[in-house]
């Protein structure tokens, strides 16, 4: 998974020539066995070699440059294992690939920057997730959007039962919990004093052990909510010991083992939808009320030099769609042209990135959906 530390990470980096490349991908069928995702990263390469040509590299340094790419091109192996989509960022001195439950149109960028705008949904919490089950006997996490979810493997991050935990054999105890009323898993502790006690405490040294492990790749300021599959009486203990800054408040209950991941991805989202169509319609409903007001704007030349200030909000960009320019930093001018060639970059992920790195927020819009349909990009200025 790519975190929003990385990203910002990535944004800071300037190089001759920095590859983007955006493909989509499949779990499985016949495209992963008739291979077609790798004939598309393949196709992509294809375009991003002729625009290296054109720079005046040799048809050597080329091949070499491009190398890791081209034998991602050829590893089988790493095919069978994807997502929604995959994201590959090359420059001399990197290269680094990701596989993202986001559906990707195909498109490369060949630039002295990265391109990451396509990547802004995972850091919106415009319907991006997280998923953990908790099992006495087995922790998964995943990461999901609306159509899709993906298992995140943490298997050297948590203790994978409890009695890698707690030290002894936890099903010896004289405590025991048992279900009631089915796979609602409304749980209940058998026991008295001392011993319930005891349990209860086994139980928080254990989530607190997969809390801690959870948060050494959730730790940068991420935001999707992270919803729990639990039996009833283990979420609260959970929810005690969370350090996750946005722990969904309502867990899908039931033992995890009755269900499999598209039940558990069709729970969850029904969870969520009311979350998420709440936080994007409030915005939406905000740029509407305050427009004429000096707090909004559809104009990039009002909105660019607002995002480096940390005075964009909420940022609207076209999915699809983007404008190419120069930005001069010194007079705040900007140099919008047709088509982009270096050192011309794309403005809207200058901004994109802009909003991000101040703490705003940025969404993808169909063009039918702007809050302005008459501009690629607008903004919510903070009070």
């Amino acid at each position: 998974m790519i975190t929003k530390k990385k990203v910002l990470e990535l944004s800071e980096i300037h190089s001759t020539f920095c590859v983007s490349i955006f493909i989509p991908t499949h779990r499985a069928g016949k495209e992963t066995i008739s291979g077609k995702d790798a004939l598309n990263l393949k196709n992509q390469l294809k375009d991003i070699k002729l625009k290296l040509s054109q720079k005046g590299m040799s048809v050597q340094d080329i091949e070499k440059f491009v190398k890791p790419i081209n034998d991602l091109v050829n590893d089988s192996k790493f095919w069978r294992h994807q997502s929604d989509g995959l994201v590959i960022f090359l420059s001399d001195n990197l290269y680094e690939k990701y596989t993202v439950p986001v559906y990707f149109e195909e498109f490369n960028y060949l630039s002295n920057e990265f391109y990451l705008k396509p990547l802004m949904p995972l850091f919106n919490s415009d319907g991006l997730f997280y998923l953990l089950t908790l099992k006495m006997d087995e922790v998964k996490f995943y990461e999901g959007t609306r159509h899709s979810i993906t298992e995140i493997v943490i298997d050297d991050l948590v203790p994978s039962q409890i009695e890698d935990r707690v030290g002894y054999d936890y099903e010896q105890k004289s405590l025991q919990s048992r279900s009631h009323q089915g796979n609602k898993g409304d749980g209940m502790f058998h026991g008295h004093g001392d011993s319930e006690s005891e349990l209860k405490n086994e139980l928080m040294r254990y989530f607190r052990a997969i809390d801690k492990g959870l948060m050494t790749i959730l730790h940068d300021d991420q935001k999707p909510p992270l919803v729990v599959c639990s039996l009833d009486f283990h979420f609260p203990i959970y929810r005690e010991v969370n350090s996750y800054q946005n722990l969904f408040p309502q867990h899908i209950s039931g033992n995890p083992a009755d269900k499999d991941v598209f039940l558990l991805h069709e729970e969850a989202w029904e969870l969520l939808q009311p979350y998420f169509s709440k936080t994007r319609q409030e915005k939406l409903d905000q740029f509407s009320k305050f427009i004429g007001t000096g707090r909004t704007s559809s104009d990039i030349n009002e909105i660019l030099p607002a995002a480096l200030e940390g005075n964009v909000d909420t940022l609207f960009l076209e999915n699809r769609a983007d404008i190419f320019g120069v930005y001069n930093p010194s007079t705040q001018e900007i140099n919008i042209q047709d088509t982009h060639q270096i050192p011309n970059v794309s403005l809207m992920n200058l901004v994109a990135m802009k909003v991000l790195i101040k703490g705003g927020t940025v969404y993808l819009f169909e063009k039918e959906d702007m809050p302005d349909v008459s501009s690629k990009i607008n903004a919510l200025f903070r009070y």
